[in-house]
């Protein structure tokens, strides 16, 4: 004896069977929603490990350059890329009161694949824009925590729009500027403490 709902249909109906088991079917199947990134989004550094150490040549203690950092996997649909780049457990891990931002990237193109190490104005990707850190400029400034491990979490954004000339924004100002544009994101986290702290 057959059992369930497609038992009740009659014998003579096969075509009636075959459509309804495929809508069933069809409806089982979820759908991304509009603008939802079905990429995997892959962040990473030849100069360290996903929640490793960062290597000194990358901090104040160094030659204090940022270090070189590639992405695949950036979703169809991306008209430009964002990087920020911050520390939130300052100023010390134990008690943090702020996040500290170390780089503000944006309109990056979607064709980069990445950025070299000591990237500057003359080696970013083409087009790429500046905003400021914390120190009030523009560029990177590596870690350099005043007591303890802090973490320095990199983040690539994929946007669905390039934002043109925004002067050089702050994080703050930058990430109102994406609000509602961001296909998809990842992030990247090191760690750092300087010698003796």
């Amino acid at each position: 004896m057959r059992t369930g709902f497609f038992s009740h249909l009659p014998e003579c109906a096969p075509v009636v069977r075959m459509a309804l088991m495929c809508a069933f079917a069809a409806a089982a199947i979820v759908l991304p929603q509009q603008g939802e990134a079905t990429d995997k989004v892959v962040l990473n550094s030849s100069a360290f490990e996903p929640d490793g150490p960062i290597p000194a040549k990358f901090t104040c203690e160094g030659e204090d350059v940022s270090p070189a950092l590639t992405w695949s996997g950036v979703p169809s649909g991306t008209k430009s890329l964002a990087l920020i780049v911050d520390d939130p457990d300052a100023p010390d891990p134990a008690a943090p009161k702020m996040t500290w931002v170390h780089w503000v990237l944006y309109d990056v193109p979607p064709s980069a694949q990445g950025l070299p190490e000591a990237a500057g104005v003359n080696s970013l990707p083409h087009g790429t824009r500046e905003g400021l850190n914390d120190w009030r400029r523009t560029g990177y400034g590596g870690p350099c925590p005043p007591i303890g491990r802090h973490r320095y979490f990199f983040k690539l954004y994929a946007l669905d729009t390039a934002l043109g000339d925004l002067g050089e924004p702050t994080k703050a100002r930058l990430k109102k500027a994406m609000a509602g544009h961001i296909l998809a994101e990842v992030q990247l986290v090191g760690t750092y403490q300087k010698s003796g702290k």
